[in-house]
């Protein structure tokens, strides 16, 4: 009876060791990663910079209702900015190991 309760605190004791070495392991390897790379935030705040800039072109035309700016080059700007740096931004693949990738 002795010798079974010392092989059973002999296993919990080498399971408590075990369970302490996967949680190492887990801690030292990272569980999320981001999936944007540098590329990814450039493209994003070049699209922010612009989208600021297609605004600053609408807002140059408060006094004149025809400044050409603000009625044809800042709604361009602004599209180009919303519907194709911004989305090019979020859907360019990372980098990040796979390599799958076609875009590096």
């Amino acid at each position: 009876m002795v010798m079974g309760r010392i092989s059973f605190y002999r296993t919990q004791i080498t399971m408590a060791q075990q369970g302490k070495r996967s949680t190492s392991q887990v801690k030292s390897s990272s569980i999320w990663s981001s999936p944007w790379s540098k590329n990814n935030y450039t493209l994003l705040a070049a699209g922010i910079g612009v989208i600021v800039l297609g605004f600053i072109l609408l807002s140059l035309g408060m006094n004149q209702w025809d400044n050409p700016l603000s009625v044809s080059v800042a709604p361009v700007v602004l599209v180009i900015g919303y519907c194709v740096i911004i989305p090019l931004a979020i859907m360019r693949a990372g980098s990040h190991g796979n390599g799958s990738s076609s875009n590096e």
